[in-house]
């Protein structure tokens, strides 16, 4: 018989302890700790039959035949993970309910299994036949896709273990839980056990196993962090449920690139590849529109295009607004105190309101310059030269500072017919003669210099 005891479990980052406290000792949150049964089981644990002893091996030693990849024929999805699904890899998908998560997977499961390979779909938030309602007015039609509703791990366990599935798709790990542990559903034991479990039938058996998790209020995978770090791929999936449009993050990634994006379109059909975001963000754009700036920004091996809006209007109110879309509010705070006290804009008395079109979050500091000038633009109700781009970083005394990747924003921008680009003056350098030929650049080392040049 498994024995029971009462542990105390954080479920920020899923830490252990004794007693209760009101803060984590090992995260620091607080109000995350919790009551919960672990299993002390006198049998062996995450065990997968037929998986032989292991021993150490030199390096020269290891076959690595087995591990190949799986084209999806989704080539954003392919290319977010590095060239496709690797075997026996563990991969999290987290979103809002409703972004998509399910209608992805489903996707890709029929392109996988059109392609021989045998796929099991374990929905355990939907039956069968709300699967198949799904399924069918998706077009998707295939005789290696099986459909399980189960939310027993044991009983998931012997039906992988009886199928010998190649790609594995639990929705959502949430929702399946273990009869030995006494918690509810979704909870940090269950959670945390169920991913190690998972882990080793992947690891074990050699499949690719994707998993569909809840997200927090605050966006974040529910569940302890734990459960990120058994992973070896996590996916986060984005965007408002009221537009159109998908991002498809890589927060993690063992096998490809970090912090890459894909870009999807929600239709009747289903999701849809975008493989330029450039034209999706810029075709509803106004030209000669004063707080419009267009900005070239870096996601992940990728340059695209986006369009950033400002809006100052007067306060009514002794407490003037600030808010912010897209963007890190402290970094829009930042650049309207170097506005007020480095370029003498008297701003405090007028509400600021800067958005991202599209729905795109940008967090790295090369769209400095283009917000400042955004705001200064509509400040002042002149519009800017709407076949220029601007990026550039922007420090706490006026500079502005070079940033990476600056032949790839100048070869998007040529590509969408923009004839001006205003940058950082150091990036300048080394340019070749191709890029500077095409497009016309203007180089600051301070952002006077560019208020001066655009703006005044």
């Amino acid at each position: 018989m498994a024995k029971t005891k009462v542990v105390w479990s954080c479920s920020e980052c899923g830490h252990n302890q004794p007693k209760w406290s009101g803060s984590c000792s090992v995260c620091q949150k607080w109000n995350t700790i919790g009551e919960e049964l672990e299993i002390v089981s006198p049998g062996s644990r995450f065990v997968v039959e037929g998986k032989a002893l292991s021993r150490p091996l030199k390096i020269q030693e290891v076959d690595i035949s087995p591990f190949r990849r799986f084209k999806t024929q989704i080539k954003e999805f392919d290319r977010i993970l590095g060239g496709g699904v690797v075997s026996g890899s563990l991969i999290l998908i987290g979103g809002d309910p409703g972004i998509g998560k399910s209608t992805l997977l489903l996707q890709i499961s029929n392109t996988l299994a059109l392609q021989g390979l045998t796929v099991l779909y374990i929905c355990g938030e939907e039956s069968v036949e709300q699967t198949v309602s799904r399924a069918h007015r998706l077009g998707l039609k295939s005789e290696s896709l099986y459909l399980l509703h189960e939310t027993l791990f044991s009983s998931i366990k012997a039906h992988v273990e009886k199928l010998k599935p190649d790609i594995l798709i639990v929705d959502s790990i949430q929702i399946v839980y273990k009869a030995e542990i006494n918690s509810a559903p979704g909870s940090v034991a269950q959670v945390r056990e169920l991913a190690t479990e998972f882990m080793h039938l992947s690891k074990g058996m050699g499949v690719s196993t994707f998993l569909i998790g809840h997200v927090t209020k605050s966006g974040e995978i529910a569940g302890p962090r734990v459960l990120e770090h058994i992973v070896d791929t996590v996916l986060d999936f984005e965007g408002d449920r009221h537009h159109g449009y998908r991002i498809l993050r890589a927060v993690k990634n063992r096998f490809g690139p970090t912090d890459d994006i894909a870009l999807f379109q929600m239709d009747e059909r289903g999701l849809t590849e975008v493989e330029n975001p450039s034209v999706v963000f810029l075709q509803e754009r106004i030209r000669e529109n004063a707080g419009s700036v267009i900005i070239p920004t870096i996601e992940g091996s990728r340059a695209f295009l986006v369009e950033v809006q400002a809006l100052v209007a007067p306060s009514a109110f002794a407490t003037s607004s600030r808010k912010s879309t897209g963007i890190d509010a402290n970094r829009l705070s930042l650049l309207l105190a170097v506005l007020e006290k480095k370029v003498g804009y008297q701003l405090h008395h007028y509400d600021v309101f800067v958005s991202m079109a599209g729905g795109l979050k940008i967090l790295e500091p090369a769209v400095d310059l283009g917000i400042a000038l955004a705001i200064l633009s509509s400040f002042g109700n002149k519009a800017l030269n709407p076949d220029m781009v601007i990026f550039g970083e922007v420090g706490l005394g006026g500079e502005v500072r070079s940033v990476p990747k600056v032949e790839s924003r100048i070869k998007e921008a040529i590509h969408m017919g923009f004839t001006k680009c205003l940058l950082p003056k150091k990036n300048l350098t080394g340019l070749p003669k191709e890029l500077t030929q095409k497009i016309e650049l203007f180089g600051v080392d301070r952002i006077e210099e560019a208020i001066d040049a655009f703006v005044r």
